[in-house]
């Protein structure tokens, strides 16, 4: 006399252990068939205590009959396509149902038993609007078949015909909350391993993406930038770096010590290339290749300058560390040498559909690196079209001319000094360095709680050099 409150297939969810768990719904069919099996019995005790007419005895094949011809309808015919043939199916058993409340005449405990587990199943599949559109069939069809039958002699019912109602619907309603609390808690195993396969794929992502610049990472993570083989022709600025003296270094130091060395320079420079909005491409020996312009873009100019900035940057904070290598006890000095070079490159996905690199090629890329070779230690060398996005801002000098393979004609290059505004008696930074003393000072960088401390130690250390002096 109504629908099963669970789903008809049989669904697998996978548990903590990654063992698959069987979510165990009440078949349409199966609850049915026990909804008008209790209302089969409900008949017979109502026929066996003369409270219902005899002629209601054709009553019981139909309810045990009605399942299996549902069935049929719903599984072997063209409404088997139908998303909404569920709903409507418990439609018609709240209209059968109502119709039959009318038919006995509304006697109260079997009436109730019948509209306890029509409004139990509206409930259960569809919530509040099942049910009102349930209970809407019901209503039309008991008043519908009250009126034309009339009521029964009394709304009382017997002993036995109560006991067997209230049975029936418990035992309905017991079973297929049954069903429903074990799908319930296997839907909370469900969640409870999403949440942790969830965790898990964050916890990969995170490690995956040390592999790859957090701009590439990120617009692959949020489906910006798919990943297949393609590339495209952009204006990027490209960025060499390698370290002066590194190699007769590696001859000097042990290898554990070395590569301790190594990486904590490249954790240096990568945050300073990530503060400035840098793509790091990779990193080969001791040399670092970044460019701007991609996957992210601030236009030619924008981008020209922040990696002209990064380069100036790195250069300070390259004094910085060499203090510190320095009080480690290497003696060697080390020096940063820089090249840049903007111009139109192609960028993207290189490689095999199973393995690729995403990086950029091009002779913009070659003069970067031509560059970084010839410059000096601590010097930032640059190409004329870098030189003439940024001059309004940066200072440069001229260092003449170079041959590079891939451009017909010599190419102008410059040195840069530094940000014009950091120039003269205003400038924000001071350095200084000799043999037992290093300076760095850059006054923006200073937090005013740390003005008072650094103001002591420049004291203490005038003091003691003016004492060894007398």
């Amino acid at each position: 006399m109504m629908n099963a409150p669970l789903a008809a297939s049989k669904q697998l969810v996978i548990d903590t252990q990654n063992k698959p768990i069987a979510i165990p719904p009440m078949p349409d069919y199966n609850g049915r068939v026990l909804a008008y099996a209790g209302a089969a019995a409900i008949i017979f005790a109502g026929l066996l205590t003369k409270t219902f007419a005899d002629w209601l005895i054709w009553l019981v094949p139909a309810a045990l009959l009605w399942p299996h011809a549902a069935h049929f309808i719903t599984r072997r015919t063209m409404l088997k396509r139908s998303s909404r043939v569920r709903p409507k199916m418990l439609l018609i058993d709240c209209a059968i149902g109502g119709a039959f409340i009318g038919l006995v005449g509304l006697i109260a405990i079997p009436s109730f038993a019948i509209f306890m587990m029509l409004t139990f199943s509206c409930m259960l599949i569809g919530g509040i609007r099942q049910w009102l559109w349930g209970m809407l069939c019901f209503s039309v069809t008991t008043v519908t078949v009250f009126a034309l039958h009339g009521p029964a002699p009394t709304f009382n019912s017997p002993l036995l015909l109560s006991m067997v109602a209230l049975f029936a619907t418990g035992l309905y309603i017991g079973i297929t909350a049954y069903y429903a609390h074990q799908q319930a808690r296997a839907l909370m195993t469900a969640k409870t391993q999403i949440q942790y396969q969830r965790e898990q794929s964050i916890a990969l992502s995170h490690k995956l993406s040390k592999y790859l610049s957090p701009q590439v990472w990120q617009s692959i993570f949020t489906g910006e930038r798919d990943v297949r083989l393609e590339t495209q022709r952009k204006k990027l600025s490209v960025f060499f770096s390698d370290i002066k003296g590194f190699t007769e270094l590696s001859e000097e130091m042990e290898p554990e010590a070395l590569t301790e060395l190594l990486n904590h320079y490249f954790n240096e420079m990568s945050q300073v290339a990530l503060k400035y909005g840098g793509t790091i491409d990779k990193f080969v020996g001791d040399s670092i290749m970044i460019f701007f312009g991609d996957p992210t873009s601030r236009g030619p100019r924008e981008d020209a300058l922040a990696c002209v900035a990064m380069a100036i940057d790195m250069r300070k904070h390259m004094k910085i560390m060499r203090q510190k290598w320095r009080s480690q006890g290497i003696k060697t000095p080390l020096e940063i040498r820089m090249g840049i070079s903007a111009g139109y490159t192609t960028v993207g996905n290189f490689g095999a559909e199973n393995r690729m690199d995403y990086t950029i090629i091009g002779k913009e890329v070659n003069l970067a690196s031509r560059l970084e070779s010839l410059a000096d230690p601590g010097e930032i060398l640059i190409s004329y079209e870098t030189f003439s996005l940024i001059k309004d801002k940066i200072m440069c000098r001229d260092k003449g001319e170079i041959s590079v393979k891939g451009f017909g004609r010599p190419v102008p290059i410059y040195e840069v000094v530094d940000f014009r505004r950091d120039l003269g008696t205003d400038r924000s930074f001071l350095e200084h360095e000799h043999a037992g003393f290093a300076m760095y000072l850059d006054s923006e960088k200073i937090k005013t709680t740390e003005r008072e401390d650094i103001l002591i130690a420049l004291q203490n250390a005038l003091e003691r050099l003016r004492h060894e002096e007398s």
